[in-house]
């Protein structure tokens, strides 16, 4: 629990609730029902270990933010708790509401346990992967997936870690889950789609002669089916940028080849090579409160901005 002043709530409320909801709770001394929920409120957070955050704000100290609260809810009493979530204010109750009645509001809004210790997991596997330690991360990402079979964000780096350890098979036992959902035209998850798209460049290569691949291209510049199968032999090996180069051929010489098989491939293989950005703060409402701070920047990489620059000009 921590107190808000007009000092740290840009960094306890807004910048906080990005990475984890927090439960304002606006109270005053001289408010009875407020000495009676603070409690409860207090107890939940333990009980709920870290699947949100309480915060307590003074209004008879803080009156610029409870005023500001309250006409935006349309209250006039208190207690009065806000539930903030990605920067912005999405949700609250007034009153000293019974425990019960306090869970259902705080399971409509808190992560799930399980979801909540997937995320820890996917988090302590993505510093193990910066450090280079990609096996260890594995196991994080391979409980991730078991604690929270839902979580398309640590399904996806565990697929990918286990096929950039050659572990191809395994990786197909971890992808059948939602291959289906990869393969939905109504509801494209690109990373997922992605990761399709490299498993099937294993199938290709498999049967591939890349010296004969190369060897049919030098005879005829536009045998795309030559081209593009040598693009999966790259693909599957890990040699990214020689794949992209290969489709790139195809892409500038006819881009609705095979379906546009070429340019689908190529914006997987970014796919698979863009670090997934920063968590945005949700915009804010007309009329919401005018809290939310700069939106974090996600870092550039080089090369797949390179190619990007590489395939908009192919294409326009």
């Amino acid at each position: 629990m921590i107190d808000i002043t007009l000092q740290n709530f840009e960094a306890e409320l807004i910048t906080a609730s990005r990475s984890q909801p927090v439960l304002l709770d606006i109270w005053a001394p001289w408010c009875g029902p407020c000495r009676t929920l603070g409690p409860i409120l207090e107890k939940l957070e333990t009980a709920y270990a870290g699947r949100f955050a309480l915060a307590k704000l003074n209004s008879d100290e803080v009156p610029e933010i409870a005023t500001q609260l309250s006409q935006m809810f349309g209250v006039r009493s208190i207690p009065f708790c806000v539930m903030f979530i990605d920067g912005q204010p999405v949700d609250g109750f007034v009153g000293a509401l019974p425990e019960a009645q306090i869970r259902e509001f705080l399971d409509k809004h808190v992560p799930p346990g399980e979801m909540l210790e997937a995320q820890a997991d996917v988090a302590e596997a993505e510093g193990l992967m910066a450090e280079g330690d990609l096996e260890a991360a594995l196991g994080k990402l391979a409980h991730a997936v078991q604690t929270d079979p839902s979580n398309d964000a640590a399904r996806f780096d565990y697929v990918k870690a286990l096929l950039e350890l050659g572990l191809v098979a395994e990786a197909r036992e971890a992808f059948a889950p939602v291959a289906v959902k990869a393969a939905d035209t109504l509801t494209p998850s690109p990373r997922l789609a992605a990761l399709a798209t490299w498993l099937a460049a294993f199938d290709a290569a498999e049967a591939a002669d890349p010296a004969a691949l190369q060897a049919a291209i030098v005879t005829n510049k536009r045998d795309f089916d030559a081209r593009f199968t040598l693009a999966q032999t790259h693909l599957a090996a890990q040699r990214f940028s020689e794949a992209m180069d290969e489709l790139l051929e195809i892409i500038m010489r006819d881009k609705a080849w095979n379906g546009e098989a070429a340019r689908k491939t190529y914006v997987a293989i970014l796919e698979l090579l863009t670090k997934p950005a920063p968590k945005q703060a949700a915009e804010a409402k007309a009329g919401a409160l005018e809290l939310t701070g700069k939106a974090a920047v996600g870092h550039s990489d080089p090369l797949v901005d390179s190619y990007r620059r590489k395939l908009s000009m192919a294409l326009f």
